[in-house]
């Protein structure tokens, strides 16, 4: 997923430091690349396809490859199957991961994963730096970042200008869509959000979708106010994720969905109001929570649902949503805006 793909791209800035003239190689999905491009501490992109993922002759064959490169140092942040018979072939002789029950198997070292945060960094933040302790590098702060160039961040605000966008006003993007259903806060509190944000600020509304999402995205369009409507820019996105992001840099913040695109607001230094999916560990992702960056989780607020983790509670993601009613976070919501 993008999100991790970003966070994870920290454990570069630390290495280059340690390894000043080192190679430094990052092996991820194909459609992620755009969001770690530029990236002046990674050398080198290995791109896994899904063509791929579904071939155990076409995985093996690329795990072969990896071999081939000889790494002195393998770090496997995704610790699942496909990555640990990439490890396991690579033959690099310190090899790291997560620790579970079969991975004694794969690496040389196996950290476990700590259960608490300090209550800035993120548990996503922490537990990537612990993979590096073998290494002899222990980092306390290190923050995901997204490099654009001078030409993406004027073609971005060039784009808006022409849209009739005005940088005199404030100017929001709504990550309107979760990456599924189980990630998405209901359409109908979705609108109320939006309604609330055009009420208290005036600003100007973009929606972060694209164009396969765009039913969805205007679903929750048509049940925002007719005075909300008239502020909604529904046809101003960006149609690739580089121009998602060249956009977004403009935005005062970005407000929605926990996920990738609050990951990437972040990284770009917008100012971040995220939702959390009833299901989604906070404690995990809510990086660098600030001032500039709030969230909400139905846990917040209704802490006696949840007698086991949240990740158990995945399958009532749709029950749980309805009980997280705008009205249990929307002081918070308006604090933030001003």
């Amino acid at each position: 997923m993008i999100g991790d793909v970003l966070t994870s791209s920290i454990l570069f800035e630390a290495l280059r430091l340690k390894y000043p003239k080192g190679q430094l190689d990052y092996l991820i999905n194909e459609h992620t690349v755009a969001v770690v491009e530029n990236n002046p501490n990674i050398d080198n992109f290995l791109l896994f396809t899904k063509e791929t993922e579904r071939s155990k002759a076409k995985l093996l064959k690329f795990a072969k490859s990896v071999e081939n490169k000889k790494y002195d140092i393998v770090i496997d942040v995704y610790s699942k199957l496909s990555s640990n018979l990439i490890s396991l072939f690579s033959g690099a002789k310190t090899k790291i991961s997560y620790h579970k029950y079969y991975t004694t198997l794969f690496y040389h070292y196996n950290i476990k994963r700590k259960k608490n945060n300090n209550g800035k960094t993120g548990l996503a933040i922490i537990n990537r730096m612990q993979l590096l302790e073998p290494l002899g590098i222990e980092t306390t702060f290190i923050k995901p970042k997204i490099y654009l160039t001078e030409k993406e961040i004027s073609t971005g605000k060039d784009f808006l200008i022409k849209h009739q966008i005005d940088f005199n006003k404030p100017l929001y993007m709504i990550s309107v869509l979760g990456s599924g259903e189980k990630k998405t806060y209901p359409f109908s509190y979705m609108a109320e959000v939006i309604d609330t944000i055009v009420k208290e600020t005036s600003g100007q509304i973009l929606f972060n979708y694209i164009p396969k999402q765009e039913t969805e995205a205007k679903t929750i369009f048509d049940l925002c106010k007719p005075e909300t409507q008239k502020n909604i820019y529904f046809h101003v996105f960006g149609k690739r994720l580089r121009a998602f992001l060249a956009i977004t840099y403009h935005c005062d913040a970005l407000i929605g969905n926990e996920g990738g695109a609050i990951n990437m607001a972040k990284a770009l230094n917008i100012k971040t109001f995220a939702i959390y999916s009833p299901w989604i560990d906070k404690a995990t992702w809510n990086l660098f929570e600030n001032n500039n960056n709030a969230s909400v989780h139905l846990k917040d607020f209704k802490p006696e649902l949840y007698t086991k983790a949240e990740k158990k509670y995945k399958k009532e993601a749709p029950a749980l949503y309805k009980k997280f009613e705008p009205q249990l976070f929307i002081n918070k919501l308006k604090a933030f805006l001003k």
